[in-house]
Formats: C-alpha cells, structure tokens, sequence
C-alpha cells in the first residue's frame, strides 16, 4: 500500500481509526499509512476477535476498518461487523474485501458495515472512504450497489400503504426520501427544506419505521422501486455514481 494519502479540508476533530487487517504487519502497515494523513488518529491491533472487540471497547474510534478474513476464518470479520454494529452503534466499521463478491457484499451490509473496501484500491480513495463513512455515508461501488439491488428485489416485497391502503409516507417524508436520494446530508437537507437538522432526523427514524427498514442505503432502494413516483428526474445511472462516492450516508 503507498505510504501517501491526501487530508480532507476543514476537518475540525481527528477521526479516530481502529486498523486491523488479516496479519498483524498488515495491520501495522495500514495504520501507518493512515496515520500519515493528519485527520486520522489511528491505532493498529492485533487482527484477533478478543482483541479487536477489546480495542474498540478502550479506544472507542469512529471507524474501525477491519479485514473480512481474521484467524484463518473467511467470516469472522462478518461476526465482529455484526457484534461491534450492535454493541457500539455510534462506531462505523468498513470491511477490507479480496473480493467484492456477490454475497459477500450482501452480507457485509447485512450484518451492519457502512462500507465495503476492495483491496485494489489505492490508499488515497481509502482515505476518502474512511472520512465519507465517519460522517454517516455510504461506501460501495455502481458493481456493488447493483449487488444489493439485486437481493433487494428477490427479497420480499416493502410495505408502500398501511392497513386502510393509504400511501405509508407523507408529502413532507417524501421530500426528505427525494432528498436522501440525491445523496444530500441531513445538513444539506435540511438547508433545502427549511428544517432543523434535529427536525430531519426525527423525519428519517419515522421513515425508516414506516418503510420497515434500517438505513439509508435501504432508502434509496426504496426509491429504485418507486422511482417513477420519487425519482422521476434522477437517471439511474446517476444514483450509481453517487453511491460510489460514499454519498448516501447518515448525517
């Protein structure tokens, strides 16, 4: 991996990293490498679940970057994003991939990753990663996007109208939904909307309630499905390319 990354401007507070990749020089390499940016604060351990779990307890990072392939195990890096995203929900974690295979994606969203980080990438996009994940967004490829598009339409089908048939999400939560969709942080829509960011973000967890689903990823898969209705003026392939950037996130 280069030695070199690029600083996102106006970061006002280190983002702390916990670094562990599937060896412990790997590790070490990595958080090295991050460390060279000044808006990270990284921390290598050693790629074993008790440590890394142990890690997280004590140093408490906003993101932990963590391999998919720990201790010989082709999963365990799956069962630590599942255990640390229900434990430490404030904590983001990204997971290094081989492979950025079908299930593979699939289930590192399933059990709770941000983001998904193929290995060929270079150390600069991974900065960029890492800063889009600390503030709530997405990571994933157009190719891995396409992935959970995939299992999101031979998943069962989402509730639209409640029980009187009577369309789940209001005009104003529909505003928001158009919003997410076009990548806008909580900041940005609320800027749109004339709304407190506080205000926002209550709209979200209703959203989410309503539509029975968990993240904004679902969100805009949710639009995928009613984009005749929602996203009537936004190209598919401009989703993808906003979703490559890390553009669909939480804040």
């Amino acid at each position: 991996m280069a030695q070199y990354v690029i600083s996102a401007p106006g970061t006002a507070e280190k983002i702390r990293v916990l670094a562990a990749d599937s060896t412990r020089m790997s590790s070490q390499l990595l958080a090295d490498a991050l460390a060279q940016d000044r808006q990270f604060e990284v921390t290598g351990t050693e790629p074993k679940g008790s440590s890394i779990l142990e890690a997280v307890a004590q140093k408490k990072p906003h993101v932990v970057l963590v391999s998919a392939a720990l201790e010989e195990s082709a999963t365990l890096g799956f069962n630590l994003t599942r255990q640390v995203s229900a434990s430490y929900p404030q904590t983001r974690v990204v997971l290094l991939m081989d492979t950025s295979s079908r299930s593979g994606v699939v289930e590192a969203f399933r059990c709770g990753a941000q983001g998904v980080f193929s290995r060929t990438e270079s150390s600069k996009i991974l900065a960029k990663c890492i800063s889009n994940v600390h503030q709530g967004q997405v990571w994933a490829s157009s190719e891995e996007l396409r992935y959970l598009l995939d299992a999101f339409r031979d998943s069962e089908p989402m509730k639209l109208v409640d029980s009187r048939g009577e369309t789940l999400l209001s005009k104003r939560e529909q505003d928001v939904v158009r919003c997410v969709a076009e990548g806008l942080s909580n900041r940005e829509i609320a800027s749109r909307l004339k709304l407190t960011e506080h205000t926002v973000k209550n709209y979200l967890f209703r959203i989410f309630d309503k539509l029975g689903v968990s993240s904004r990823v679902e969100v805009v898969l949710y639009v995928f499905r009613l984009r005749k209705d929602l996203a009537a003026n936004l190209p598919e392939n401009q989703c993808m390319e906003c979703f490559k950037v890390g553009r669909y996130g939480m804040n």
